[in-house]
Parts: C-alpha cells; structure tokens; sequence
C-alpha cells in the first residue's frame, strides 16, 4: 500500500473556503458547488490552451524542432491546427471563452451574460469532439441573484497564482481544489450529498485493498466520480500508467454526473460514463468489469423490482426469491457480481443491515453469495466516517478470482475473511471520523497477507514488507464456509473475530479479588458515614 498522501495544506482550505463565501446571501450553500465547480473547469480547460499553445509557438520558432519554419501562413497553420492540441488531450479555446478574457472583464457590468457566453462557446467546443460532453457547461450566472461585483470577486479569487496550475505545474491543484469544494458541499448539502459524495478515508481504504493496477473500472452510482479519482491516485503512486485502465460509470442524476464528467475531465482520463438508474436501466447490459468500486444508495425501497423483467441476467433466481421491493441493497450486490470479470473483484460499501437482514429477498441473496463463494471479505467500520448519513456501514469485497490460478493470489474459496476496524480511525471533528496511515497500512495489510499466495515475492502487490497472516482477536478472522452457515449465514464480523485478548498483568486472581473486596469495603464504609451525615443535617433544619 502506499504511503503518499496528497493534501493542501490548512490555509490554503481556508483560502478556497472564503471564495465560496463570495456567494453568501444570493446562493444557498448546496448550490455553491454549480457556481464554482464550472469555473475551475473552465480555467483549468483555458490553462491547458494556453500551455499548448506556447510550447508550439516555441516550437515553430526553434531551429532544432520539427516544427520550425520561417513562413507566417505555416506558423498560423500549426497554431491553428486542432489536431496539434487533441494529441496533448486539449482544444483550441476560443478568446471569449478564456480564463484570461473572463479576468480581462471580470469589472464589467455584464459579466454574467459573458461568464455565461464562455459556457456556451466551451460547451460547444468539447461536445465538437466529445459528444458526451455536451451539456457539460449549463447557462447559470444570468438567472442567479448573484451581482456582477460578487462574480467578480469569484473569479478574481480564483484567479490567485497559487490557484493555478501553469503556475505550479505537476501539482494538480485545480484537482485539488476541485476535491476540496465537493467535500465541503458535501457537508453544506446534508443528506442529499451522499448521491454524489463518499469521504477519501473510505475510498482510499477500499481502493488500496483491492489495488486497481489495470483493466476496466467500472462504478455504476458513480456520483462525482471519486472512486475513479481515488483509483488514478493508487496507480500514480505505484508508478502505473492510466492508459492502462479504461473507466466507466452510471449515475441517475444529471447534475451530479455533470460533476462527475468535470472531475473525470480534469484528470485527463478517459471515460464513459452515463445518465439512467443502474437498477432499472442499466447502461452497460455487457460490460464485464476487473474492478467495481462502488457506493450504492443504502436501503432504497420502493425501487420496483416488479419492472424488472423475468429472465434479467442479474438475478441469481426467479425474481419473487431474489429481489425486495423494501430494500435494494442486494439488488445492487446481484448487479455488481454480474458486471464482473471472470477474474475481477469488487469493493461496496453497504449498510450494516445487509450483514444480518432475514427479510427473504436479502437472506435468500446473501445465502447463496456465501454458498457459491463470492464472498472474499466483510470489513465492519467505525461510525461518523460519512459526513451526511449515521447509518453503520460496512464493506463487502466480493470476487471471481478465489480460486488461486493466477499465481498471485492463493485459494481461499471456502474461506472468507473478516475485519473489524470498529475501534480504528481518530476524531478530526466533532462529527467526522478519519482513518490515519497506520490504519489504512494494517487493514490492508492484513487482507493482502491472507489473500495473497506470498506477498514478499510480489513486491508489485504490496508496498513494504507484509507478515504472514494470522487471527488475531477482535480485529481479523478467516472464517469457514461452514461456519458461517452455522451461524445462519450472518456476516457481522464481530461473530467471527470475537472480543480482543486482555492483556495479563501479571497479578493472581485471588491477590485482585481480595483488593477488590477491601475496595468496596472501604466504599460502603464511606457511604455509611455519608448518609449519616445527611441525616443529621435534616435534624437540624
């Protein structure tokens, strides 16, 4: 696993934070992010021009480049040639869609008509080769309560150097800043948030366990796209090359995937990702996945199952044993299992009900998981890891690849491991709950030690030296198929790993229990005289 971490430092949080405060009073705060998020596109989009641009003027004018030419009709031609910006991932931006004509204007009276305009002419130039872009940029400005001197002061504060990735280039700070927003409207946006927003504690945590070096990534309540954004992290470290994965996602709001297409855009990835409810309408009938990493909606009821047509391939049986209109949850684990490789592995996140629930459609779902040996780990964890939901969530990494032929893993097929990381993880705030370093380096760890054939002699599957697995009380256990059935199919880990060991202090049992009885002498000796003395104060009143 790897050690590097990201992070802007606290004042320059504190710096983006105020920009948004430059919306404070015309905007509610979850709209914040429909104002700014567009914005940052836009002038990281602008930024990559202008870049381009620069280095093929250089080119044309160098002796030594290829490019080189002293005839101004030919120099125009390659400044002017899409193809020339395509290949470096970028577009010829039209002026008055620049970053640079924004700021040049950002004092005018009608800056919302061109803030506006910008979206337009910026939309129409991706959706020109991205046809699945288009809508990216909605006309928004114009019909807000914002006045033209508070989208000044937004552009102007977002026009600081320290912003800008010309400026610091290799940094990634219009991504940064990107992930800073969605997780502070994450919390302005309440519970509506979850829909587009997990915390990085929790992807990080599934994305290193289930190490995403290659092949196709799918997640189909993609939200803003974090999850991929998480798995493009976990490559970078690991000295992988993107071009070695291919991304795809589905997401049932539209403006949430406009956020998505964004983030996804900003990260110079390529995707496909669609609009539709992955229940009901799912996008991607023959996509087969090696890795979902996923954040379902948790309990939905009322989704309609009896829409669902009678032969869908989805279903691990006839539709009245298998499916619930009173929770969707495994609906969504049916999905997952069908969008897999025949060797890949996925890592949802689901509410703690889903361990235990008799409700038939779920037990008879989670029965024949277990039984079939889908199942590779359950991780139990802690509360206030989600900014916007209360509900005790766990992980569920389910997986095609048990049998141990691809010489890297070891057959585990009548075996699952379960983690329980409950006590792990620190209070950054009085509502939020971190994992540190030390916590993501043991549950991960523990989990690639169990899977993997020999992890010292896969030093491209694990980061550090990983000991040999073994249980150990109230954190990890590798359970039996058989014992999970004897349990009647229940997956809470606390079943399996049992409370942790004590450790012996050295003092005989029967040295503690006579100290204890002199104790609780003494303390009823004490009470005794307190009572008295209340008793004589009454006397006196």
């Amino acid at each position: 696993m790897s050690k590097k971490q990201t992070k802007a430092d606290i004042n320059f949080e504190q710096e983006l934070w105020k920009a948004a405060n430059e919306l404070r009073g015309a905007v509610a705060e979850n709209q914040y992010k429909d104002y700014i998020l567009p914005l940052i596109f836009l002038k990281h989009l602008s930024e990559r021009y202008e870049v381009r641009k620069e280095e093929l003027l250089e080119a044309v004018q160098d002796e030594k480049s290829e490019y080189y030419t002293l005839d101004q009709e030919e120099q125009n031609y390659v400044l002017e040639d899409p193809d020339e910006y395509l290949s470096k991932n970028t577009y010829i931006i039209p002026q008055s869609a620049t970053w640079q004509f924004l700021q040049d204007n950002a004092e005018q009276d009608n800056i919302k008509v061109l803030v506006d305009d910008a979206f337009d002419i910026l939309d129409d130039t991706l959706s020109h080769y991205r046809p699945d872009l288009k809508g990216i940029l909605p006309r928004i400005f114009v019909k807000s309560q914002l006045t033209p001197k508070q989208v000044a002061g937004l552009i102007n504060l977002l026009a600081n150097p320290k912003l800008s990735e010309k400026e610091n280039p290799g940094s990634d700070i219009l991504g940064r800043v990107y992930e800073y927003y969605i997780g502070k409207f994450a919390i302005a946006e309440g519970s509506g948030a979850g829909q587009f927003f997990t915390p990085s504690s929790i992807v990080r945590l599934m994305v290193e366990m289930i190490e995403p070096y290659e092949g196709k990534i799918f997640d189909n309540a993609c939200g803003s796209g974090g999850m991929f954004v998480q798995s493009l992290k976990f490559l970078q470290a690991h000295g992988g090359d993107k071009k070695n994965i291919s991304i795809y996602g589905q997401e049932r709001y539209d403006g949430t995937l406009r956020l998505c297409k964004m983030n996804l855009a900003l990260r110079d990835l390529s995707f496909d990702v669609r609009l539709g409810d992955s229940l009901l309408q799912d996008k991607f009938p023959d996509l087969k996945a090696d890795y979902i990493i996923v954040n379902p909606p948790f309990n939905v009821s009322q989704w309609h199952p009896e829409d669902l047509p009678e032969n869908d391939p989805r279903l691990f049986g006839a539709k009245e044993e298998f499916t619930t209109d009173g929770n969707a949850n495994f609906m969504w684990m049916q999905t997952f299992w069908n969008h897999l490789s025949d060797t890949g592995t996925a890592s949802v996140v689901m509410a703690n009900g889903a361990m235990t629930s008799n409700n038939k459609g779920e037990k008879n779902v989670r029965q024949h998981m277990v039984e079939n040996s889908m199942i590779d780990c359950i991780v139990r964890l802690p509360d206030k890891l989600f900014l916007t939901t209360g509900i005790p969530a766990c992980i569920f990494i389910l997986s095609k690849n048990r049998d141990g032929k691809d010489g890297k893993h070891r057959e585990r097929m009548d075996e699952v491991l379960f983690l329980d990381l409950s006590k792990m993880g620190r209070m950054e705030s009085r509502k939020l709950r971190v994992f540190d370093e030390s916590d993501l380096q043991k549950a991960t760890d523990t989990y690639h030690a169990w899977r993997n054939v020999n992890s010292n002699s896969h030093p491209e599957l694990v980061e550090g030296t990983v000991e040999a697995y073994e249980n150990i009380d109230g954190f990890c256990y590798s359970a039996s198929l058989k014992e999970i059935e004897q349990q009647d199919f229940k997956l809470t880990p606390g079943i399996y790993v049992g409370t942790e060991a004590v450790e012996d202090d050295g003092i005989p049992f029967e040295d503690k229990m006579s100290d204890l009885k002199k104790q609780l002498q003494a303390q009823f000796k004490k009470g005794n005289e307190l009572q008295q003395q209340i008793l004589e104060s009454f006397d006196k009143i």
